[in-house]
């Protein structure tokens, strides 16, 4: 990854009037308005040969001068992680993460985390945001997950999310027996009086939106392919319980779990002990921020989750 930055840039007649910020958004589009803020006010970022201000007015064919060098954006321990990277090229790369890993070192999971995993893999991931998280999983779903490795992939990559250009469809088993597919549209905020959890607001929160359609169907339970429009917190676990079909093993939003009748006690027994919220992060597609072109990747469902199944198939019989 190249850790510094050297452009040149004219201003053309047409961006006169503009303010220096603005224009260098356009001009530069690789990096983030707010980085570009930084460097203007640091003078990495010059207007024709000297330090300028952000509100600075342009009157066209000025030149503007990058030279940057690109600082770590923090000071995490890299880690010799067990990663399984799906895909990987000097732009992104594409990760299947395990049940059980946390995404992002905070209270409680200072290290052991994905993020550590990705600095060892590749240590020049400490110069971008976040190590290249652009996305997160909760630490109990499973399943794919893109990672940016330059400063212009990330801005690329969270513009896509914003822009609903990603596309993330998620295995999910759920309690109860659904019919057909549909559509969750409620918006998500911060529970009034659990604030750890999140929850369905009539008022303040923010829009989410989620597509189901039937996989397969087993005598009280159902398994959905999820799809999301939009990426709010814990989105599937909380719109699925807000219809009544709670995810299996969700230990905040599932409840206890209905048991079929006269199920065999193996079933009981896993159904009852599932360690986790059974939800994985299938397929992932988006655009390539630099060829521009459209990528799919799939990761296969998790052993915990396939054993489950064939409980529930053989429970049919």
């Amino acid at each position: 990854m190249i850790d510094h930055i050297k452009l040149d840039i004219q201003v053309p007649a047409n961006m006169a009037g503009r303010r220096l910020d603005q224009a260098a958004a356009e001009l530069i589009p690789d990096y983030s308005r707010a980085r570009l803020q930084s460097w203007i006010k640091g003078g990495q970022l010059t207007l024709n040969g000297a330090p300028a201000k952000p509100k600075d007015k342009l009157f066209g064919g000025e030149r503007l001068c990058l030279r940057a060098e690109l600082q770590p954006q923090g000071s995490w321990l890299a880690q010799d992680l067990d990663l399984d990277i799906v895909y990987e090229d000097d732009c992104l790369m594409v990760v299947n993460k395990p049940a059980g890993l946390v995404v992002h070192p905070a209270a409680g999971n200072p290290d052991g985390t994905l993020l550590n995993g990705l600095l060892h893999h590749n240590s020049t991931q400490e110069l971008v945001p976040r190590a290249g998280i652009v996305h997160r999983l909760d630490k109990d779903t499973s399943g794919l997950m893109v990672v940016a490795k330059t400063l212009a992939a990330q801005v690329h990559l969270v513009n896509q999310l914003k822009q609903r250009t990603v596309s993330r469809q998620y295995d999910a088993l759920v309690q109860g027996y659904i019919t057909g597919a549909g559509r969750v549209d409620a918006p998500i905020g911060r529970h009034r009086q659990n604030r750890l959890k999140m929850a369905v607001l009539d008022f303040g929160g923010k829009e989410a939106i989620t597509h189901y359609q039937v996989q397969q169907r087993f005598r009280t339970y159902t398994l959905l392919r999820c799809k999301l429009e939009t990426g709010r917190t814990h989105q599937i676990r909380v719109h699925m319980a807000h219809i009544r079909h709670p995810l299996v093993g969700d230990p905040v939003y599932g409840g206890r779990p209905k048991l079929p009748r006269e199920a065999s006690a193996e079933l009981i027994g896993a159904l009852q002990g599932f360690p986790r919220q059974a939800l994985h992060a299938a397929e992932l597609a988006l655009v390539h921020p630099t060829t521009g072109q459209a990528m799919h990747w799939c990761a296969p469902m998790p052993t915990d989750m396939l054993s489950l199944l064939k409980l529930l198939k053989a429970d049919e019989a």
